[in-house]
């Protein structure tokens, strides 16, 4: 795991209650810990019975705090160094009864007393039986901390340790990730800015089980949308067909064909302030679909036709709306690559192109790598290394960000 620029740098809290979900928790601490934030772990007495404190030490490479009365060279009050160092307080596992103390303001261990002194946004992680959180005075409880501005997440859905199911499950560390990315990014340069990606191939069908596509992962686009959300922005995320999650705080839009893609694509393009095209979308589809599958012999000739072309949609709507302020589209090329970029930049009407060649090792469709140039309108041509995709999309949304603070964006 590569390390986060939202995340590089930042003061995580994690606090760790005596629930078995605990053993999650170790698997986040290395997440955020690897993602280059700062992890001090917090544990109750329950938790140590659970986890060992070794295990957070050895996972974060700094000290684990257990005790209300332990002191350092440096401070006598831990709850209030750290709850005033904090950028991020994290409680996962939130047992019930943790639950009801911090609604109560109850304070007789370092991690309720640090909950009290925090001047951090609190982020919690509940779990518990399904019962348990079912129960009247769990959920009174919820609705207070919810209402004092702490940000509960979950629980899920789905098996517990007593074998039961229902509601009570601690959210999956990948997802608990992406609301700490949330939480800390939501004052970033693009906040209050709205932010639409398009990511992924688009399917023209031939019949109902056969289409014209290509092979987008939609990787790149996904984590545009990612890197979006990690400066502030409100993010919708329009999806040809692929196997990804959405990143959390992303509202999804999922299409099929070039049309729905352009239908939505317009629709939202209106109220953002930035569109990021980055869907690999089929330039030809079927003249005409049938309704019954074709079978194999009979002999197959298809008539191939142009799909609605997108980005001058956009154009058009952007000249008489003022809206989407920036524009970048993204060129996969084979041969000629600035060539066709540039001729792409211009005719679409972009403020940035970002090109790659698809035959490159590396690079392209299905891998998490990709090596890029950025060309924008004013003829400046930025050649990137080999990177990881989430690497090129911080670059692209911080040329991104710049334009619109020297735009009509302002």
């Amino acid at each position: 795991m590569e390390p986060i620029p939202v995340l590089k740098d930042r003061h995580i809290v994690l606090g760790v209650t005596g629930g078995i979900a605990a053993y999650k928790t170790a698997d986040l601490a290395s997440r955020l810990t690897q993602a280059g934030a700062r992890v001090d772990v917090v544990m109750t007495a329950a938790a140590t019975r659970l986890v060992s404190p070794f295990t957070f030490q050895a996972l974060t490479g700094r000290p684990v705090w257990t005790d209300l009365w332990a002191s350092t060279p440096e401070t006598a009050l831990p709850h209030i160094v750290l709850g005033e160092a904090a950028d991020l307080v994290v409680i996962a596992p939130a047992t019930a009864d943790f639950l009801a103390k911090m609604a109560h303001g109850l304070a007789d261990d370092l991690l309720s007393v640090l909950c009290l002194a925090a001047r951090a946004p609190i982020l919690v992680a509940p779990a518990m039986d399904a019962g348990m959180w079912a129960h009247p005075a769990t959920q009174e409880n919820v609705a207070r901390l919810r209402a004092r501005g702490v940000e509960i997440i979950g629980p899920a859905y789905g098996r517990m340790a007593s074998g039961l199911e229902g509601w009570g499950r601690m959210v999956e560390p990948a997802e608990l990730l992406g609301h700490v990315r949330r939480a800390l990014g939501r004052h970033g340069p693009l906040a209050g800015r709205r932010v639409a990606v398009t990511a992924g191939p688009t399917c023209e069908p031939i019949d109902p089980v056969r289409f014209i596509g290509n092979r987008s992962s939609g990787k790149q686009g996904f984590a545009l949308a990612q890197a979006a959300l990690d400066r502030g922005a409100e993010v919708v995320l329009i999806a040809g067909p692929v196997a990804l999650e959405a990143p959390v705080g992303a509202r999804r839009i999922d299409v099929g064909t070039a049309a729905e893609m352009a239908e939505a694509v317009w629709r939202e393009a209106e109220a953002v302030d930035v569109l990021l095209m980055a869907a690999a979308v089929a330039d030809y589809r079927p003249a005409q679909s049938q309704t019954f599958k074709i079978k194999r012999g009979e002999g197959l000739t298809l008539e191939l036709i142009p799909t609605v072309d997108i980005l001058a949609g956009v154009a058009a709507r952007r000249a008489s709306i003022g809206k989407p302020h920036v524009v970048v589209g993204f060129a996969a090329e084979t041969r000629d690559l600035l060539e066709n970029a540039q001729a792409k930049l211009w005719a679409k009407g972009l403020d940035l192109i970002v090109a790659n060649d698809v035959t490159e090792p590396g690079a392209g469709f299905a891998v998490d790598t990709n090596r890029v140039i950025l060309i924008d309108a004013q003829g400046r041509v930025e050649p990137l290394p080999l990177m990881s995709k989430a690497a090129v999309a911080e670059a692209v949304l911080d040329r991104a960000v710049a334009m619109l603070l020297t735009t009509g964006g302002r």
